[in-house]
């Protein structure tokens, strides 16, 4: 078969990859993505541009700018909503397209890292059928969209380094400046290619002159955001420099998801993790690893531009492996102790060990020797194998039911009913507010906390905050609503109590408590 032969068969396989990716999450999904308090901020604030006022926090009374999510996932569903779809049903479209399409691009990735139609279609079998990536695809955040954005921005680097001219450079820095909008981790790109552009040069003074072209097409979309922000909010990214060291939960959350990338089948999974540190072990082995390639193939080209430059699409991946990781831990750190481990966290960083591994398996191949050939074949088959079996669990357990805020324990509540059947006007206090706005339509009030969960430090004037609450339902004007109290933890419980003393329990259903001023 010819090149062009060659090319169109490719291109039509890629094609029913990426068909067959949007059309898992939407089998997946029959009652909607899965949601969270992040989901319903992003719908949130689609809604509120769709209105015309702009980017806010439309599921809160206050109605304040939104400048802790970043607009690039909101911005897409309320561009789908010019349409006339409802954000909450847009996502589901934009997260399922999202997932073919990306699927789509990791194959082209293969093929030009490889030079190998079969790793491009390797790897994006890989992508599709991976679990855990599925799962990030069925819920309703911005993961997919930034991984999007990232994988364009990783071909278009690659591009320039293909002798394409500086103009890919700065296309480089346009979806890198995007993915920033989208997440605030899209630092990490940023900093990942400008590492890049250091260690691979031509000549001394080049890099300079490169970085320069790349920032030119990112810092408009960082320096308009946060002008945007300073000016609506008086703050870049309503986070503070504050210090608050990693818990052990959080490790622990973060070991348990690693656990399920490494090892896509569940029983196999619970028995390895009950061997002492295992999983620790696998993860720094492999991190070494590649820390161990990056420098050899990164400081051999700094130090002798004239030798042979690494191969691009795999040597960026690696770097942004330890970018992203250290941009994660800074935040968790330094700026937001509400971030964890989770799934969706973790997910960019396992898009490029996808890449790594395949990467890994076409260098085995290239040695032509039956062994090692035999070796490559069989790691591919295996994963593929692996990751098929889980992803076929997991899109029939998705598919019986809404996961999160989408279960019918939310929207057929009988608490949500009577929230519905209240006065346009009463003033609703709840420990829920993305699930209240989100089935009632009604916009309410967060209850005064005793730590902020993005600093990890005392808030003030609690007691003025129970003391307002309490006058406020008290005047019949207002009521409180708090959700799966029997399931909360002792201290919470005991903070909703004094919240509801002397307050009359007008409903309780399912442990769903509404407390109003007595009738």
């Amino acid at each position: 078969m010819n090149v062009r032969g060659s090319n169109f068969v490719f291109f039509l396989l890629l094609g029913l990859l990426a068909a067959l990716g949007t059309f898992l999450i939407l089998y997946a999904t029959p009652e909607g993505l899965g949601l969270s308090d992040d989901s319903i901020a992003y719908i949130a604030g689609a809604r509120s541009m769709l209105s015309g006022q702009g980017y806010r926090e439309a599921w809160l009374a206050s109605n304040g700018p939104v400048t802790h999510f970043p607009p690039g996932f909101s911005s897409l569903l309320a561009l789908i909503g010019l349409s006339g779809l409802d954000p909450v049903r847009g996502a589901r479209f934009a997260n399922a397209l999202s997932f073919g399409v990306n699927g789509f691009l990791l194959g082209l990735i293969g093929w030009r890292m490889t030079k190998s139609r079969l790793a491009g279609l390797l790897l994006a079998m890989l992508f599709v059928a991976n679990a855990s990536l599925l799962r990030v695809h069925a819920v309703a955040m911005s993961e997919p969209l930034y991984i999007f954005l990232s994988l364009l921005a990783f071909l278009t680097f690659h591009q320039y380094y293909q002798n394409l001219g500086n103009r890919w450079l700065f296309l480089t820095g346009v979806f890198a400046g995007m993915a920033y909008l989208t997440r605030y981790a899209g630092l990490a790109l940023l900093a990942t290619f400008v590492v890049a552009l250091i260690l691979v040069h031509e000549s001394w003074h080049q890099p300079f002159k490169l970085i320069g072209a790349f920032l030119f097409g990112a810092l408009p979309f960082l320096a308009g955001w946060s002008i945007r922000n300073k000016l609506v909010a008086d703050n870049a990214t309503n986070r503070t420099l504050v210090y608050h060291p990693l818990t052990a939960e959080n490790i622990q959350t973060g070991l348990r998801n690693i656990s399920e990338f490494v090892v896509p089948v569940e029983a196999w999974r619970r028995a390895i993790v009950q061997i002492p540190n295992l999983i620790v072990g696998v993860i720094a082995f492999i991190g070494f690893v590649i820390l161990v390639w990056l420098l050899a193939r990164g400081l051999k080209s700094f130090f002798k531009p004239e030798s042979d430059w690494p191969e691009m699409l795999s040597f960026t991946n690696g770097l942004y492996v330890f970018g992203y990781l250290a941009s994660i831990l800074s935040s968790m750190m330094l700026f937001d102790a509400s971030t964890k481990f989770k799934l969706r966290i973790l997910s960019p960083v396992y898009v490029s060990l996808l890449i790594l591994l395949v990467y890994f398996v076409s260098w085995l191949w290239q040695k032509r020797w039956f062994l090692w050939r035999g070796l490559a074949l069989i790691l591919a088959l295996f994963v593929l194998a692996l990751s098929a079996n889980e992803t076929f669990a997991v899109v029939n357990q998705l598919q019986k039911g809404g996961q999160g805020y989408a279960s019918f324990q939310w929207y057929d509540s009988e608490a949500m009913a009577f929230l519905r059947q209240l006065p346009k006007d009463t003033r609703i206090y709840t420990n829920q507010p993305g699930p209240v706005y989100l089935y009632t339509g009604r916009p309410n009030y967060v209850l005064p906390d005793l730590v902020d969960p993005v600093t990890d430090l005392p808030r003030g004037n609690y007691e003025e905050g129970v003391a307002a609450l309490r006058q406020d339902v008290l005047s019949g004007k207002a009521v409180l609503a708090l959700f799966k109290f029997d399931s909360e933890a002792e201290d919470v419980q005991t903070i909703y109590l004094q919240l509801a003393d002397g307050l009359y329990l007008a409903h309780d259903s399912h442990g769903d408590k509404i407390y109003m001023a007595q009738p």
